[in-house]
């Protein structure tokens, strides 16, 4: 009975606990975090939410010359680009090459990442490779593609190696001739975007377990399009959607490309062209522009919304 007594005598006391809250004041969590979103988030407010709200305001007005108009015209700003048959063809015209353009681009993203992923050596050499035009602005993709790959002289690169089959030169970006326009802009825009979403892709598929592939094999499963039909592709769903969104909204907000290729043209154009020179132009209608700038916005959520819709995107692993 002593001995315990003296034990528990010559044992330390147990330290305190404090009981005091962490600071989150300037030392604090809250300091850091208003560091670093702060100018996100000032930037954000001033270059994206309040030139939204201005434009929806200017929408209801007549605004020729100014930003800060006094006469209400109501919807005679949406009326009139609705019936503005360069706007409307644009608006159409663009809803056939996103239809086309983004099935395209899916199937070429999703096929480099699988060939990448397959790779068993030089893996991150070709993953670079395939990534690097990404890094290449729109202006510079396209005045290359204009001035050298698909000039209409015969100095041309693909007029020069049609001149091998002896096929005489194609003005590829004349009036005339604006099918070949379209294999242009289709080219470009998977040159520079396809490495993008293969990098998404490939994330997605590093993420499969092995053991679904196993499993597939034991059940039977021969390996290539049975595997990629039942085991790959439905592990890709969500990212194949998120992919499909972006490729929608690309897809309509193109417009460096295309204002650097058909300055001096009329067909072709998509809607931020279209609305550039409406507001911009000789014109200045900043209130007509508005108004299509909104149409736009209300064509693209819709657009994405259906696809979505369609896809599943949002939905619960319980619906699938």
């Amino acid at each position: 009975m002593s001995t315990t007594t003296t034990r528990d005598a010559t044992r330390p006391a147990p330290a305190k606990v404090s009981k005091t809250k962490p600071r989150r004041g300037v030392r604090g969590t809250t300091f850091n975090f208003w560091l670093f979103t702060g100018p996100f988030l000032i930037g954000l407010l001033i270059f994206v939410y309040i030139p939204i709200l201005w434009s929806a305001w200017l929408s209801f007005y007549e605004a020729r010359y100014t930003v800060t108009p006094d006469k209400f015209v109501g919807f005679d700003n949406y009326e009139y680009m609705l019936t503005n048959g360069d706007f409307v063809g644009s608006l159409g015209t663009f809803t056939v090459f996103a239809a086309i353009v983004v099935p395209i681009t899916w199937a070429l993203s999703l096929g480099l990442a699988l060939m990448v992923h397959r790779l068993r050596f030089m893996k991150a050499f070709f993953r670079s490779v395939f990534f690097l035009p990404t890094a290449v602005s729109f202006v510079a993709a396209s005045l290359i593609w204009k001035m050298s790959i698909f000039s209409g002289v015969r100095f041309g690169l693909m007029n020069t190696v049609l001149g091998w089959f002896g096929i005489e030169n194609v003005a590829w970006l004349a009036d005339p001739n604006p099918p070949w326009y379209w294999l242009v802009i289709v080219t470009l825009r998977l040159w520079l975007q396809a490495g993008f979403y293969m990098i998404l892709f490939l994330a997605a598929l590093q993420n499969i377990p092995p053991s679904l592939y196993e499993a597939a094999a034991i059940d039977g499963a021969k390996p290539g399009w049975q595997t990629f039909w039942y085991i790959t592709l439905p592990q890709l769903r969500a990212t194949s959607t998120a992919v499909i969104l972006l490729l929608l909204v690309a897809a309509y907000q193109a417009f460096d490309e295309f204002f650097n290729l058909i300055t001096k043209t009329t067909w072709g154009r998509p809607p931020l062209v279209e609305l550039y020179y409406t507001a911009l132009g000789e014109s200045q209608d900043y209130g007509a522009g508005s108004a299509g700038a909104m149409i736009l916005t209300a064509l693209i959520c819709t657009v994405t919304l259906l696809q979505g819709r369609i896809m599943g995107f949002g939905r619960g692993d319980e619906n699938k």
